[in-house]
């Protein structure tokens, strides 16, 4: 779940019921211990979004005013905030990454366990945190897979308050010129901003989510129209001159554009 999606439900909130959470998962990567550490600590633009490198200690200042509370590189790194910023109603936040070697270190096993509290409307902001841990821990996947440790440049935004409305993930797949059956792994010709068409995989597709692979950018599509919020968009952008702004004005113009429509 992003944070400003977190941040709007918790606005919505009161403190009443606080409730623990945790969100645990596992998997197998075609990549060194190493270059999993890589990312979830410097390559976070990536896969994720860009955040500060946390400071290489125990104790040490992590992201989002957390504290680094477990540092043995390559293999447990954890960062902890009791007060999260920016989001007042989850009163404690957790982020846990086990990362074993497989196949004498050639390829890694990761376990990655999101804990904390969550407050009123748990099971709304439950679900939507667990489904939105699946799909960036697949695009941590894509990334090391097809880009690791290329320089990035990244962006995010949400559509118009019309993109709310149920259908509305649905019709932006459309709009990419996707037939509501492209399955994953189909090779597609999306329509993008100005027409410009691109080849592209779809990488991941269910009714939350959708994931287009290009040669030089992972294309992010989130169905937040689900849980009542604007259906939201990312581009991570490796390709040689990228320019985040450009790409943020043409993608956004975009999905605007397919909410203006008669």
């Amino acid at each position: 779940m992003s944070k400003e999606m977190s941040k709007e439900i918790s606005e919505e909130v009161s403190k009443e019921s606080p409730k623990e959470f945790e969100i645990a998962r596992e998997f197998e990567v075609d990549a060194t211990p190493e270059q999993v550490w890589g990312a979830i600590t410097a390559g976070t633009g990536g896969w994720l979004w860009p955040m500060e490198e946390p400071e290489p200690r125990e104790g040490g200042k992590g992201p989002f005013g957390s504290t680094v509370t477990a540092w043995d590189p390559p293999h447990h790194y954890t960062n902890r905030v009791e007060d999260v910023e920016g989001i007042s109603e989850q009163t404690l936040n957790q982020l846990d990454y086990t990362i074993e070697p497989r196949d004498e270190g050639r390829r890694a096993w990761v376990r990655y366990v999101h804990s904390g509290i969550f407050v009123d409307d748990w099971d709304n902001q439950y679900d939507a945190a667990g489904r939105h841990t699946d799909f960036y821990l697949h695009t941590l996947r894509q990334y090391l897979t097809y880009f690791d440790r290329r320089p990035v440049v990244f962006t995010t935004f949400d559509g118009p308050d019309a993109s709310k409305a149920s259908d509305s993930f649905a019709a932006v797949g459309r709009a990419l010129g996707l037939a509501d059956d492209t399955a994953v792994g189909a090779r597609v010709q999306a329509r993008g901003p100005e027409g410009q068409v691109l080849d592209a995989v779809v990488d991941f597709r269910n009714p939350y989510f959708l994931g287009l692979r290009t040669e030089d950018a992972l294309i992010r599509v989130f169905g937040r129209d689900h849980w009542g919020y604007p259906v939201g968009m990312s581009v991570h952008d490796f390709a040689p001159g990228a320019d985040a702004k450009e790409d943020e004005a043409a993608w956004k113009g975009w999905l605007d554009g397919v909410f203006s429509q008669p």
